[in-house]
This record gives structure tokens, C-alpha cells and sequence, in this order.
């Protein structure tokens, strides 16, 4: 019997599915503040990145505070993703503990990376051919996605409640993109599986 680790990129989302009807209308733009980090935190991840490729090259090893930085980049695009695409109604902290571990600062969105201890050398040179496939996979569940939300728009101003299926899906959608994103981005040599679930 084989024992199965978890991938070691985790996303989740927790809390109430309900939303007050007006929030899909304005939520986008009271994140404004929060995307404008998100993108310097895009491009800050991109830098470390790109600074991590040659230390798994030579040390076959991130430095953890490097990797701590790029995993708090995850997180926080995390939150405001989930916010902006009003998927919960608390408005996420301005938050920037670099922690592979998820620091709890918001209870309903979280991201945790495992940092690991050795990687591979060679791999940095292929990865992002490997992850073709994903990238395939990737384009599909955007386009999906982008029918989703539409689809959750008109449910919370009808109801004010997102519906439990498309919330998952799109928490799913998310995930799946977090693990290609540590995949390629150096942060795991673990290829990620083909699928939105946990675990």
C-alpha cells in the first residue's frame, strides 16, 4: 500500500457562501488598493524568481527567505483574488509576512508551500516545456472560468448566495493554477496532478 503526500502547493477557501447583492457590483473597485500590490507583488515574484533559477542551478536549493518572499506573493494575489471575484465578503488584510506556511492573517483564504530541503539541478532547464500539457489544461478551465463568474455574478445579485458547485470549481481552478505556478516557478520538483481537488 503506497502512501500518498499531499501536493505540496496548497490553496483553500473557507467561510459563508452568502454575500450581500450589491457586492458583485463594487467589490472589484474597492480591491483597487489591493491589486495594485498584487501586480508589484507579480512583478517582485518574477525577479525572485528568475534569482531562485540560478540558485537551484548551482546549490540545488532556494534560500528559505527567498522562497518565504515568493510564497507571501501567492498568498496575498490569493486573497484579492478571491475578493475581487467576490467569492467571500471580507475585505482581505494588507498583509506581507513572507512564510511558506499560511500566517492565518485571513482565516478564509490560504496558500501554504512546503519548502523543500533539495532539488533538482536539471530540472530549472525543462520544466516549463513539462508543463505544456498544464498550460493546454490551463486555457481550458480559464475560458470556463470566465463563464463562471458570470454565472456567479447573476446568482449573488439574485439570491446573495454563491452557488456551492461554481465556488468550488473556481477555488479548484485556482489551486490548479497555484500548483503549474510552483511548479515552474522552482518552488516544488513535484509534478502537479491533473486535478482541482485537494490533496
Amino acid at each position: 500500500m503506497s502512501l500518498t503526500l499531499p501536493y505540496p502547493a496548497q490553496l483553500d477557501l473557507q467561510g459563508t457562501r452568502t454575500i450581500a447583492r450589491w457586492r458583485p457590483l463594487v467589490q472589484w473597485f474597492l480591491a483597487v488598493p489591493h491589486l495594485l500590490i498584487a501586480y508589484a507583488l507579480t512583478v517582485l515574484r518574477a525577479v525572485l524568481t528568475f534569482i531562485a533559477f540560478f540558485a537551484v542551478l548551482f546549490t540545488r536549493r532556494i534560500p528559505r527567505p527567498l522562497f518565504d518572499a515568493i510564497a507571501m506573493t501567492f498568498r496575498y494575489e490569493w486573497r484579492v483574488a478571491s475578493y475581487v471575484l467576490f467569492l467571500r465578503e471580507d475585505y482581505p488584510p494588507f498583509d506581507f509576512r513572507s512564510t511558506a506556511d499560511d500566517d492565518g492573517a485571513d482565516p478564509h483564504a490560504r496558500v501554504t508551500l512546503a519548502y523543500p530541503e533539495r532539488m533538482s539541478r536539471w530540472q530549472p532547464l525543462v520544466k516549463w516545456l513539462l508543463a505544456v500539457p498544464h498550460y493546454l489544461v490551463l486555457f481550458a478551465l480559464g475560458i470556463a472560468a470566465m463563464v463562471v463568474v458570470v454565472a456567479g455574478f447573476f446568482a449573488v445579485l439574485i439570491t446573495g448566495e454563491y452557488p456551492q458547485g461554481l465556488r468550488d470549481f473556481l477555488v479548484g481552478v485556482h489551486r490548479y493554477n497555484l500548483r503549474v505556478q510552483a511548479y515552474v516557478g522552482l518552488l516544488t520538483d513535484a509534478y502537479p496532478p491533473f486535478s482541482l481537488q485537494t490533496g
